[in-house]
């Protein structure tokens, strides 16, 4: 049974995690107070507002004091939903005053438009918001690849290191585990998606990062899809 669908994780793997760190990290946790404060009446940024209160366990906690406890997550590269999503629609904000654009690999580039043409699936799965994933494969520096995914996945679906997430995904895709190849640069990440049985190879960019008993693939070309 061949592969039918691939899903691919985005910092490290399709994107530089450089950009993620030294450029969207940064630009959100500058720019955090001031949003907060403009959208505050906003029913998403207020739930985002709420949620952030509950899980600090600060329910009385001013705006300021919102906007402080989710630079601090963002330090500390937190995968928490309501920053997530407020960090998401800051990023929104950004691209479309053309502040960045979405740094991916041309390899991947190439890759997915490969994968279409063969009749395959391609979806996204990361910690950051499927609206944010978006932001990044519509406002790329090769252009607007969204049309070229079939769909993307957030924590919502469940967190990246956990089996039931990938569990959750092949559900909502109506495919066999063997049927969906995982993708990613994290072991923690392919572990989980091996536990849930799909079939799994470890994007490795660079010679940091570290490697176990996984297939390996150093870019997009060299991705085992028999």
């Amino acid at each position: 049974m061949g592969i039918r669908a691939i899903i691919v994780d985005t910092a490290g793997t399709t994107t530089d995690l450089n950009f993620i760190q030294d450029v969207l990290f940064p630009y959100s946790v500058k720019a955090l107070p001031d949003f907060l404060q403009r959208h505050q009446q906003n029913f998403l940024v207020d739930a985002c507002i709420s949620d952030t209160r509950d899980i600090a366990l600060e329910a009385d906690a001013d705006l300021p004091r919102v906007a402080e406890i989710l630079q601090g997550w963002i330090k500390e590269d937190r995968k928490a939903t309501p920053l997530k999503t407020l960090q998401g629609l800051i990023w929104k904000e950004g691209y479309a005053q053309n502040d960045f654009t979405g740094h991916i690999y041309p390899d991947f580039i190439e890759a997915i438009k490969l994968y279409r043409a063969q009749g395959l699936r391609v979806y996204s799965f990361s910690s950051a918001s499927v609206d944010a994933q978006k932001l990044l494969f519509s406002h790329s520096d090769g252009g607007d690849l969204t049309e070229l995914f079939n769909g993307h996945f957030d924590t919502r679906t469940g967190g990246k290191l956990d089996k039931q997430a990938y569990c959750n995904i092949l559900n909502t895709i109506s495919l066999t585990p063997k049927q969906v190849l995982f993708v990613s640069d994290l072991l923690g990440e392919l572990k989980a998606a091996a536990a849930a049985g799909m079939q799994t190879c470890q994007m490795v960019r660079d010679s940091a990062v570290t490697t176990a008993d996984f297939r390996i693939a150093h870019d997009f070309s060299e991705l085992p899809i028999d």
